[in-house]
């Protein structure tokens, strides 16, 4: 009898429950999914081997699975019998709106996470947003961002960068996970990057240099290209605007108002194991400044491949070319001709500052994902990017680079303890034949790692990064010293960490700690050129960049009918520490070339001009709100994105020299930023009808270079700047409008207004902004 009841005891439990089997395939091709997830009501899970089979246990049927994968959609299925059972997932269609509060975001920790999960704050430009208000290329989708200000070119975020023209760039640009700047200006080429193939924009706020290295300083702004679904997917958009004139009749060069005319199309579609992606786009402006013509066309897109014989592979073909033709204006002539270029429009003159460029940029990229028998992930990402920029105006003004980029990334997710490892290497090559700068390369190799962990409500998150850099194979800008021996490390260590902490069901708290480096660029550099009178000086023994960002936010979800979105509240602070910024100075090098006499009245004014310097030590602080949602109350969609920041950027360099430079002396407040900025976009629609809104406002650029204002030894750079100042020392406050109807689902026409009251405004000194535009919008999507 005792032995009966041993056995009886040692029997598994098995015996007593119910055992469901089956397998997981894909909706469309059948090919088996391996690795995915299937957790019962109960809160029981197991996972597909790499066939994509699977038993689980139950104590009763039947029984509520839910079902999911990365890259597809989730299923809840209910199971009444324990017959094997095959089980269908769909890839996921990234314009289907996901069940929860938030969107699902990739660039934080280089996978999937529903938003409230970041420790860092970030927000989303959706898609529609770019659309809807007829945006041309990434850098005007980028300003709509709250905390984010774009200038000429460069971006901003929380202030924690300035301006200087072309070169460098403190947030890192990323294309499908992959660093897109280019290799001598280390900039962004914002009008070729193809966002009408964007699912979404994310943007990063504060140091992530831990999983991307170099360039992200300041933030990240990241585009993941939509994925072909079984699904066609095809649009096409064509839009034609016109300029307004100015208030001011001294701006008006025209006889004619100046147009725009824009299109593009996109087709995608999933074919069996076989997708693609196909786009084209063409862009034709004169422009609102006197010979700042921009003409482009773009061919892009992607081939998806999952081989038969090796379900858990899935490779990948991209590729972007762009050709362009444009015209380059730097300097105004006057405050009160401040649209037509100074010497004038024409080239042929030596006075004209305008330069026209033939531009082409190319970038290939290869990739591939695999999923091995153990469920780890392993992700090869890879990138030829090519840029060409042949002034013909001015040869000498003319740069070629080449990038060369891989990354290695292996993932493991221990499911049972709800802990993932994110780990791999990086190796980046740049060449440059230029002009401009002389010929230049550098290499950059690094080895990273990220560990999460969550213990019920409470996500941890940790990472490392070792990187090595080169220019011309001079070594020492990545050694680091430790301690007060100082023992030399040939690689810079960079850390990070961040806490999420759900306190209750719609409320995330978060704080997060990041160092980011960022090395100098060749244009930063080596670029020596004039532009009129104003002389930039090369300095090759420019110090990289290096700070952290600090943050403690809360996310509060909210939900009113069928709207859904989050009120987000944080504090920051960024710290920098050799900061490269255009600096004015007396260069005069050691040595004189015999060709130059110094009795030459003119001889001082070879040697003053700007060159990189490591000038500022900083420290930015401050707070931010947003508010961000889509959905619909009762019988009206909603969608929004509210920001306001708050920015106390103050610089820790005390040398009187130095604040000469500033043109508010008496501030220690950084050049070209702001104390408050603002943003803020809503789209009602019903019954096929949109009304939609949007405002930027920033408070008064209080320093920039002083040089600008006063001259170079009675030579003026920028004609009645600092007159134009005194003018319009208040608030910029813009305001835009569109109006739209969509039939039938498919087809829709837009009339958009930018810039309703036509103000005048400034993004950066001499850069006075367009005037009132209007669009008219025609799209069709299948």
């Amino acid at each position: 009898m005792k032995i009966y009841l041993l056995l009886l005891f040692l029997l598994p439990i098995s015996v007593f429950s119910q055992t469901i089997s089956g397998k997981i395939v894909d909706s469309v091709s059948t090919q088996s999914i391996p690795f995915a997830t299937i957790q019962h009501v109960t809160g029981s899970t197991v996972t597909t081997d790499e066939n994509g089979m699977f038993q689980l246990f139950v104590n009763d049927l039947p029984a509520t699975l839910i079902i999911s994968s990365e890259d597809y959609v989730s299923d809840t299925v209910q199971v009444s019998s324990s017959a094997f059972q095959t089980f269908y997932l769909k890839l996921i269609n990234p314009d289907e709106q996901v069940q929860q509060l938030g969107p699902v975001v990739i660039a934080a920790s280089r996978r999937r996470q529903s938003v409230e999960e970041i420790p860092i704050s970030i927000d989303v430009i959706s898609s529609d947003l770019v659309k809807n208000k007829g945006i041309t290329d990434l850098e005007q989708a980028v300003d709509q961002a709250p905390g984010a200000y774009t200038m000429d070119g460069q971006v901003s975020i929380r202030g924690g960068s300035g301006f200087s023209y072309g070169a460098g760039s403190r947030v890192l640009i990323l294309w499908n996970e992959t660093p897109l700047l280019s290799g001598d200006a280390g900039d962004t080429k914002w009008n070729s990057i193809p966002i009408e193939q964007a699912q979404q924009i994310e943007v990063i706020k504060g140091a992530t240099s831990v999983l991307y290295g170099s360039g992200a300083l300041n933030g990240i702004v990241s585009l993941i290209e939509r994925e072909p679904t079984t699904e066609t997917q095809f649009s096409v958009k064509m839009q034609t605007g016109m300029y307004d004139n100015p208030k001011r009749e001294t701006l008006k060069w025209w006889t004619k108002n100046p147009t725009i005319q824009q299109a593009d199309v996109t087709f995608g579609k999933q074919f069996n194991r076989f997708g693609v992606n196909l786009g084209a786009a063409g862009y034709t402006s004169p422009g609102y400044r006197q010979g700042e013509n921009e003409d482009r066309a773009r061919f892009n897109g992607t081939v998806y491949w999952r081989p038969e014989r090796i379900e858990k592979l899935k490779l990948s073909l991209g590729w972007n070319a762009q050709i362009q033709k444009t015209g380059n204006f730097i300097i105004w002539q006057s405050d009160t001709f401040a649209y037509q270029p100074m010497g004038g429009a024409d080239t042929s003159l030596s006075t004209s500052t305008l330069t026209y460029n033939k531009g082409s940029r190319f970038s290939i990229d290869p990739s591939a994902k695999f999923f091995d028998k153990y469920g780890n992930k392993h992700h090869l990402k890879t990138r030829y990017y090519f840029v060409d920029n042949a002034n013909f105006s001015n040869t000498s003004q003319s740069s070629r680079s080449q990038v060369y980029y891989g990354d290695y990334q292996f993932q493991r997710n221990w499911k049972p303890i709800k802990m993932v490892l994110t780990t791999g290497t990086t190796f980046t090559r740049n060449s440059v034949d230029s002009y401009l700068y002389g010929d230049h390369f550098s290499f950059n190799a690094a080895v990273y790692g990220q560990l999460e962990k969550k213990w019920n409500k409470v996500d941890v998150t940790a990472g490392v990064r070792a990187e090595y850099f080169e220019q011309d194979k001079r070594q020492g800008d990545s050694y680091y010293y430790v301690g007060k021996d100082s023992t030399r490390l040939p690689v810079r260590p960079i850390f990070r960490t961040g806490v999420h902490y759900q306190l209750a069901k719609y409320t995330h708290l978060r704080a997060s700690f990041g160092q980011g480096v960022r090395y100098p660029s060749v244009a930063e550099r080596y670029t020596s050129t004039n532009v009129g009178s104003l002389i930039i000086f090369p300095n090759p023994n420019l110090q990289p960049e290096t700070g952290w960002a600090a943050e403690f936010g809360i996310k509060q979800g909210i939900k009113i009918g069928n709207w859904k979105g989050f009120f987000d509240a944080s504090v920051f602070m960024n710290t920098y520490n050799n900061m490269m910024e255009f600096t004015l100075g007396n260069y005069k090098p050691d040595s004189i070339p015999s060709s130059i006499n110094p009795n030459d009245p003119g001889y001082i004014l070879k040697w003053i001009g700007f060159r990189a310097e490591n000038a500022e030590s900083a420290q930015i602080s401050g707070m931010e709100y947003s508010l961000s949602g889509a959905g619909s109350i009762g019988p009206i969609a909603i969608q929004t994105l509210i920001g306001y920041t708050y920015m106390n950027p103050i610089t820790h360099n005390r040398d009187s020299a130095y604040l000469s430079t500033f043109s508010n002396d008496s501030s220690y407040l950084l050049k070209y930023r702001f104390r408050h900025l603002a943003k803020a976009d809503v789209q009602l629609e019903y019954k096929g009808f949109s009304l939609g809104g949007s405002m930027r406002m920033n408070s008064f650029m209080v320093n920039i270079d002083k040089v600008f204002e006063e001259g170079i030894l009675g030579q003026q750079i920028l004609p009645g700047l600092q007159q134009y100042r005194l003018d319009h020392p208040g608030v910029t406050l813009v305001f835009d409008a569109r109006l739209g109807y969509t039939y039938k689902e498919q087809y829709k026409v837009a009339f958009i207004v930018n810039n309703v009251a036509n103000r005048e405004y400034m993004s950066r000194p001499g850069d006075i902004q367009p005037p009132r535009t209007f669009f008219v919008q025609l799209s069709y999507t299948l």
